[in-house]
């Protein structure tokens, strides 16, 4: 029952993970803080740090952490599976569409009005991330500026930038 249970929760998050990354953090915090109560809102954050770390996807991160604290190795493989299989199949079935359909004009408005949907999650998401209360230290704006620079400017690889912010952390600290 508890592999159904992992399934069918990351199968959520999976299925309205619009957007990736950051702006699906908020279902992923519903479903496994507040629905299921598999991990508490402290260890969600401390995971959300640890999975920051390593490279890949968090909702990979978080469906391998939860699944394998709540049901070991099978309970990391279900919680996957269903954290995967939404987006695979819509993939396929959007590639067909996708193809027929892309200049018919409900299907361009529906697509633009999710993207700003999406990037306004992915604002709110960010700004959850930090502390406010050290938001304008110097150092920190210095970082914010030079890295948003960096990667809107540059061609510089995002993975440049992080380990760079990391570097010069360890420096300041």
């Amino acid at each position: 029952m508890i592999l159904f249970e992992l399934f069918w929760a990351f199968s959520k998050i999976g299925l309205f993970a619009f957007g990736g990354a950051y702006s699906f953090l908020p279902l992923i915090e519903a479903e496994v803080v507040q629905n299921h109560h598999w991990l508490g809102k402290p260890e969600f954050l401390e995971v959300l740090g640890i999975a920051r770390i390593f490279p890949g996807a968090i909702s990979i991160k978080f469906a391998t952490y939860t699944g394998y604290k709540i049901a070991g190795v099978p309970g990391a493989i279900a919680a996957n599976v269903g954290n995967l299989l939404p987006p695979v199949l819509f993939i396929m079935l959007a590639t067909l569409v996708y193809s027929k359909y892309k200049d018919v004009p409900f299907v361009k408005g529906s697509l633009e009005m999710i993207q700003y949907a999406v990037f306004a999650m992915i604002i709110a998401v960010a700004i959850q991330l930090v502390d406010k209360s050290q938001i304008f230290k110097l150092k920190y704006l210095f970082v914010i500026a030079a890295s948003f620079v960096l990667f809107v400017l540059t061609k510089l690889h995002p993975a440049f930038i992080i380990i760079g912010a990391g570097v010069l952390g360890a420096i300041l600290r």
